[in-house]
């Protein structure tokens, strides 16, 4: 084993974190991304239950996380903060996808954008103190016609499926990842399935 002396590593490139999370640590960051995202997916699960099964007054149905702090998913700002969670995951982590499950990845992008967008004028109008529509309460473009909880459910949904679809097809040896940077993707032989 060579021992490398401090000139020799000041001669070596630095890798920075951008580069680390779409390389060596790829698979682990997709892992903790994906973790986030489906408990989020499963608090508007959890609210539509309550709504739907529970028959809970709307106002009421906060999910679990509103059964722990009302005033925190009653205001714009923790549901603003997730959408751009979920808008810089899926930049940050976008460069270690190639093939076929970019373009699933960047599908997901696309359809979180535009959430991203929707949430930007919500909050805008809580901060404000003047809503969109002639509305008593914030409301986004899409929410004049799909009310807000099911509306939130089906844009994370949306987000959610072909995010999946991407890690699914980038964790698979072949042509998806032909291209892929990272250690995500197993070998063929293993029989162990990698993201």
């Amino acid at each position: 084993m060579k021992t490398i002396h401090a000139p020799e590593a000041a001669a070596l490139p630095s890798i920075g974190l951008h580069t680390q999370l779409n390389t060596t640590w790829h698979e682990k960051a997709l892992w903790a991304y994906a973790v986030v995202v489906a408990l989020h997916w499963l608090e508007h699960l959890f609210q539509a239950y309550q709504i739907w099964i529970l028959d809970m007054p709307r106002p009421q149905s906060l999910g679990a996380l509103g059964y722990l702090f009302p005033w925190l998913v009653k205001s714009e700002v923790m549901h603003f903060g997730f959408a751009v969670f979920m808008l810089v995951g899926l930049m940050v982590l976008a460069p270690g996808f190639s093939g076929a499950a970019a373009k699933w990845w960047f599908a997901s992008l696309a359809i979180q954008s535009w959430h991203f967008i929707e949430h930007t004028l919500l909050q805008g109008q809580a901060a404000v103190g003047s809503n969109l529509f002639h509305s008593e309460v914030p409301m986004s473009v899409v929410q004049q016609w799909i009310p807000r909880p099911e509306l939130h459910l089906l844009y994370n949904l949306a987000v959610f499926i072909p995010m999946v679809v991407a890690m699914v097809l980038h964790a698979r040896p072949g042509e998806a990842t032909s291209g892929a940077t990272c250690t995500c993707a197993v070998p063929a032989a293993s029989g162990v399935s990698g993201v």
